[in-house]
């Protein structure tokens, strides 16, 4: 996903004149814990997006039906007759992603002026992202490719990752999420970045948020729905805490945050997925493993947050960081193209099939990580967050 970014295990340096200047304090207090070294990264956390992503791939591989059935040439049902219930599990890795994406933007946006905050997050973002929207295109634009390929205005529109709220097909039908990721980063950047972060207005940034959220969904109101995301918001919100508990565990008030961010988020998991009435997913989910894999998440941040997986500063684990948004990105269209031609056309069984395709994947987006994103997103920070 778009987190997928270098993770400093403690908060960033401030720059000169920032407001609230006070990396290990809060409001002039003395901080209840050692700050960690700033340049270390959290490299479990590395490792649990790259988990998250595997959950989604093994969703849309095996766990729902729709374009994927085409490319296997039956159900997933038939295809994996266990293991397709577990699979259907698989679609809470953005949830999971969500809370990710509370914790780094609150810690990347920490002390950071605005033009720095916003070039670091479109630099991060766009340059794997156009080239997933090119190379899905031209892919499916092969003639003997069965997936139609949408119009040229449609897929133009795409390169501005707006197309969701103007009407436009989607090239990837993976950046729904990125829609959502857009307008936390908008609504972060409006009331947490432009003032000058702090405790203080991080904790009203999200007690404002629940509150509105939570209004917006008994309002039923459109255009606050598109605003406010009631269903994702608890998970954003949720990941924003467990960052003040990364720099202050005795926070009472931040325990406060995640626990009623993980009370909200677990419903609006169950009420979206246990049973779906539409025939692209299936509909056996048990809310008690939603509710399972929703506290997981919230857990297993939690614990990166409070230390507890310092220990795990793996190389490897720096590189799955890296993988993680350009395999998010490409898995699923492309996947469907690699399924077609490894199982019904080369003649694979499911599983050594399911397996080609995941490895297939992660070497696409090591290349895109080397070739895209490592050139150009240093390059289209410098661009924008240089001073004119």
């Amino acid at each position: 996903m778009s987190t997928a970014e270098a993770v400093p295990a403690g908060p960033p340096r401030m720059p000169d004149g920032a407001r609230d200047a006070r990396p290990a304090t809060y409001d002039n207090k003395p901080p209840h814990r050692t700050e960690p070294a700033r340049h270390a990264r959290l490299g479990a956390l590395d490792g649990l997006r790259l988990a998250a992503a595997l959950m989604v791939a093994a969703y849309h591989y095996g766990g729902r039906d729709g374009d994927i059935t085409t490319a296997w040439g039956s159900s997933p049902k038939v295809q994996f007759p266990t293991a397709h219930e577990w699979f259907a599990y698989g679609s809470l890795g953005v949830q999971i992603f969500f809370v990710i994406s509370g914790f780094v933007i609150c810690m990347s946006g920490w002390g950071r002026p605005l033009r720095s905050f916003f070039a670091s997050r479109v630099s991060r973002l766009f340059p794997a992202y156009w080239a997933a929207i090119v190379l899905v295109t031209a892919v499916f634009a092969l003639p003997w490719v069965a997936y139609e390929a949408v119009s040229p205005s449609d897929a133009l529109v795409n390169l501005s990752m707006l197309q969701q709220p103007v009407g436009a097909d989607r090239v990837l039908g993976v950046c729904w999420t990125l829609w959502a990721e857009l307008r936390f980063y908008a609504l972060f950047a409006l009331f947490v970045v432009l003032p000058g972060a702090g405790r203080q207005r991080v904790v009203l940034f999200c007690a404002v948020w629940t509150l509105a959220a939570v209004l917006a969904d008994a309002a039923n109101e459109p255009l606050l729905d598109v605003v406010l995301m009631p269903e994702y918001a608890p998970f954003f919100i949720g990941g924003v805490g467990l960052y003040l508990l990364h720099r202050d565990r005795r926070d009472a008030t931040a325990w406060g945050i995640v626990a009623l961010s993980w009370l909200l988020g677990q419903h609006y998991a169950v009420a979206q997925l246990w049973h779906t009435d539409s025939p692209h997913f299936f509909s056996y989910r048990s809310a008690s493993l939603i509710i399972a894999v929703v506290t997981a998440g919230f857990v297993l941040v939690g614990a990166i947050a409070l230390g507890y997986f310092r220990w795990a500063n793996w190389r490897w684990l720096t590189v799955a960081g890296a993988l993680t948004y350009p395999f998010y990105l490409v898995h699923e269209h492309l996947g469907w193209v690699a399924v077609d031609v490894l199982h019904q056309r080369l003649g694979l069984p499911s599983y050594a099939t399911f397996g080609l395709t995941v490895a297939g994947m992660l070497l696409l987006a090591r290349l895109l990580n080397r070739c895209v994103e490592k050139p150009l997103t240093p390059l289209l920070r410098r661009s924008l967050g240089a001073r004119r």
